[in-house]
């Protein structure tokens, strides 16, 4: 009898536990273990969730897509254009929660807390750029929701690495600290400094291999960076048949804006640009450093070429 009772007490007391990962993935759960269940002992009890519902009927809630990269992209320029349709609420700032072990730890109602009101018929989209390479975040968002619609934006590995370096380039000008130039960055030894950062986050199929663990191909769709440069509509059309919204965003939404040298939009009568830190100019790289980098980028385009079953138009 008192067996059974105790049976009885730990039932009732047992937290609703979160689904469970794909067996492939057992070994990577190690180093994420502690985190992890503190997470789900935050977000199963019923009482951790607070609707924050406002008087007209919106409410937070959690995203049902996330642009997860890539850094240097045009993460932001997508995530400006998608915010063009009616049925898209997107969160204005990184949220960093997945990647970022003091976010994430506040568990799954801070995260919600970060996104936006929005109405039932509404997506909610949040973007960080950094969870793409971050080799944490895949596992941690399939515990969260194993049906996210995924968006990555990729555009030529040699140009996202310049284009990485320019912002940490300006930043450090606009705090008035010195910087090395790229060429420092980009060569050591004589030879191709592969352990740079920013030549690492250009590894595109070392990164995706980590996310195909947990997503199937047909959850992730790959926005084409360049193109959304030179042409952004196409790329806009085929990101609203992936998330199954209506056909709202239309050519006229994008005019080119020569001053500027990009694409700006236009919403309902008012035109707006991306903020002035973005499209600056790349430094000047000499070009047979320039010819290293595409070569050495070479295979692993390949190696991504064949992960994914497309090809892109990269050096």
């Amino acid at each position: 009898m008192a067996a059974f009772l105790l049976g009885a007490v730990l039932l009732i007391v047992q937290p609703q536990i979160v689904p469970s990962r794909p067996a492939i993935n057992s070994n990577a759960e190690t180093s994420s273990q502690p985190v992890q269940r503190e997470l789900l002992k935050k977000t199963s009890q019923k009482n951790d969730f607070k609707e924050n519902i406002h008087s007209n009927g919106s409410c937070q809630q959690l995203p049902q897509t996330i642009i997860i990269g890539v850094r240097k992209g045009g993460t932001r320029a997508l995530l400006e254009m998608l915010s063009l349709h009616p049925d898209i609420a997107a969160a204005e700032s990184e949220v960093h929660f997945f990647d970022w072990e003091d976010h994430y730890r506040n568990g799954l109602q801070w995260y919600i807390n970060q996104m936006p009101f929005s109405y039932p018929h509404q997506i909610t989209v949040e973007k960080t750029p950094a969870y793409f390479t971050s080799p944490k975040v895949p596992e941690r968002v399939y515990n969260m929701n194993q049906s996210m619609r995924l968006l990555l934006i990729l555009r030529d590995p040699s140009e996202r690495v310049l284009s990485d370096y320019t912002q940490v380039f300006y930043n450090h000008m606009q705090k008035h600290k010195p910087y090395p130039s790229i060429e420092q960055f980009l060569i050591k030894n004589g030879e191709l400094n592969v352990d740079y950062k920013a030549i690492n986050r250009s590894l595109y199929y070392i990164h995706m291999q980590n996310w195909l663990k947990y997503f199937p191909l047909d959850h992730i769709h790959i926005v084409d960076g360049d193109k959304l440069i030179k042409d952004p509509f196409p790329e806009i059309e085929k990101v609203e048949r992936f998330l199954k919204l209506s056909p709202q965003i239309n050519a006229s939404n994008f005019y080119f804006n020569r001053t500027k040298g990009f694409y700006c939009l236009r919403d309902s009568g008012r035109e707006r640009c991306l903020h002035e830190s973005k499209g600056r100019a790349h430094p000047q790289v000499d070009i047979r450093l320039l010819e290293k980098l595409q070569e050495y980028f070479h295979e692993p385009n390949k190696k991504f070429f064949e992960l994914v079953g497309r090809t892109f138009d990269w050096h």
